[in-house]
């Protein structure tokens, strides 16, 4: 292919191509940053308990087809992202380790596939430079460090994009084709997003209409093209055609409100009749700016060379490009917006900076930016540290208050101090002529010491295990513990035998229930509730405050507790905020 019109070093001698060890050293990267802390911490909300709930009452039921919540159907996401937990589970028998690691796979899987498709199009040193881009971005690393279905679906879409551009730009790859197709299926299946990437489209008939040079002249095999749209419903008819048929046989109103709400209200109904974070249609600019941090410093830099080359026919840049932009816009139009919808668009972007980004770190202005940044954000750091740990700060005292960090407080300060180290480290090694590897040195050390230090550290106040663990503790081994205006992280981690009263049923009823199965059995049942949900119907002086965590306070009683008639008034806001 020629080269760039726009580059600033299209005259210039081509550099020496980087060895396969550079590939090879950067995925070893790319692992220990992403896979450090995995078993040291459990699933964190507001998500990933949830999730993982799912995944594990698909392990012990033995119902893959029907995820639960508790004893109720869970219609809000498909159940990709289960399965795959639930496998992982299979195969490492630790939830602490298997919950996390579909994310770490899809990561890697995105990032190798970044680096492919960079060094097809371009050449080995420009799949480097975008799967580092790729890798550093702060929305990148800290989305595949959770365990959410987002990295997932970024996954699945970059895969479909890997097969669709190859077909595209480097064709006719009717193979290549199929597997874009089919890993948009899949992505219909993670999440509903999957056939987004078929926006891949409308650039290359652009393209394609207005004889780009560099566009494949694809074959006109219309049965070839089917063979594609035939690859995309596969998997969405093996998982949607049993499920329906599963559900008509259970012939209930809560397996059809499944499927109601499954295939309609979360899919289309949810992008028309967006409610939750309503958020205006800007909203995205800033989420760019910010989490594609360090990614975003270029954007500004690229963008008159992307001008420049886009005008001058460089389908290479435009697909790529044009199919992050159709997704922004897709997003912005819809009141309710989330920064991690946009994440597909972050490894395309890097994509489309791939050309651009070895002559970028190179300009004198980018090394001294980075360097300045480095050493900013390592004193930053370490004087907030510093701060906290020599004097009583409000936002200090606040922080160690809500987490309940009254004895470790010390400890978190001082690991705020190495993170800042690490910044600081990573400049006096590197000077500024390196400024770049600096700024990625202390993001490294940053996101290790992160990982390793707080994960052991905030477990208990993040998670339910603590107070789950507590609570055990008060109510006996024999003991069943009920649980009220539970969250999924109680249910998750609850130790010995439990019942729950339903999760989405209002708390006055689950009260109610909860005590009259309580009064049955009262030397072998005890209730462990939410203090919101006590209302006045408790004497906390005959119950037992169990602790505090995720900024909310947890009881457990027994039947000498109750007060016999009360009902407890709750107002409806406390149990949506606490939802």
């Amino acid at each position: 292919m020629p080269a760039l019109a726009g580059t600033d070093t299209a005259l210039a001698p081509p550099a020496p191509e980087p060895s396969r060890a550079y590939v090879w050293l950067l995925l070893l990267l790319a692992l220990i940053l992403l896979g450090a802390g995995i078993g040291l911490r459990d699933p964190w909300p507001s998500d990933e308990p949830r999730f993982a709930l799912a995944a594990k009452q698909m392990v012990e039921s033995g119902d893959w087809l029907f995820p639960h919540r508790g004893h109720e159907l869970y219609s809000d996401k498909p159940p990709m992202l289960f399965w795959l937990q639930a496998i992982a589970y299979k195969l490492c028998g630790e939830w602490r380790v298997a919950f996390l690691l579909p994310s770490l796979l899809a990561g890697l899987l995105t990032l190798v596939l970044i680096y492919d498709l960079g060094r097809r199009l371009w050449n080995r040193r420009a799949g480097l430079y975008a799967m580092t881009a790729l890798l550093f971005a702060f929305q990148f690393l800290y989305q595949v460090k959770r365990a959410q279905i987002d990295p997932l679906a970024m996954a699945w879409l970059t895969l479909a994009n890997w097969g669709l551009l190859r077909h595209f730009l480097l064709g006719p790859d009717w193979r290549a084709y199929w597997i874009g197709c089919l890993a948009a299926g899949l992505g219909v299946v993670t999440k509903g997003v999957g056939v987004l990437a078929f926006l891949l489209f409308a650039p290359y008939l652009f393209a394609r209409l207005r004889d780009w040079p560099g566009v494949a002249r694809t074959e006109r095999s219309l049965w070839r093209w089917l063979a594609g749209a035939l690859a995309f419903a596969a998997p969405v008819l093996a998982w949607a055609v049993p499920v329906v048929l599963a559900a008509r046989a259970h012939d209930t109103p809560e397996y059809a409100a499944y499927v109601e709400d499954l295939f309609f209200h979360q899919t289309a109904g949810r992008y028309a009749h967006s409610w939750d974070h309503a958020q205006p249609f800007w909203y995205y600019v800033p989420v760019v700016l910010l989490s594609w941090f360090p990614l975003s410093v270029a954007l500004v830099a690229a963008a008159p060379r992307w001008w420049r080359d886009v005008r001058a026919g460089e389908a290479r840049v435009m697909l790529p490009l044009a199919w992050a932009a159709l997704l922004l816009v897709f997003f912005s139009v819809p009141s309710g917006k989330r920064d991690v919808y946009l994440m597909p668009a972050l490894p395309m972007t890097a994509l489309a900076l791939a050309p651009y980004l070895a002559s970028l770190v190179g300009t004198d202005w980018l090394r001294r930016a980075a360097y300045a940044l480095t050493l900013l954000f390592g004193l930053l750091l370490m004087g907030v540290g510093l701060w906290a740990l020599t004097s009583h700060a409000g936002f200090a005292e606040r922080l160690v208050r809500e987490r309940h960090l009254e004895d470790l407080d010390w400890i978190l300060w001082v690991m705020l101090i190495a993170m800042g180290s690490a910044f600081v480290l990573s400049a006096l090694v590197c000077l500024p002529r390196r400024g770049v590897r600096a700024l990625l040195g202390g993001l490294a050390g940053l996101w290790l010491i992160w990982s390793v230090w707080s994960y052991p550290l905030l477990n208990d106040s993040n998670s339910a295990a603590g107070v789950m663990r507590r609570a055990r503790e008060l109510a006996g081994a024999d003991t069943t513990i009920g649980l009220v205006a539970w969250k999924e992280q109680n249910l998750l981690m609850a130790q010995g035998p439990v019942r729950e009263f339903g999760f989405v049923t209002p708390w006055e009823e689950q009260y109610t229930q909860a005590v009259q199965w309580l009064t049955e059995q009262p030397a072998k049942r005890a209730v462990f509730i939410l203090e919101a949900a006590m209302g006045d119907c408790v004497d906390r002086n005959k119950a037992q405050h169990v602790g505090r965590a995720n900024r909310r306070d947890w009881w457990l009683f027994r039947a000498d507790a109750v007060l016999p008639g009360c009902v407890p008034r709750i107002r409806p806001e406390d149990q949506n905020e606490a939802g």
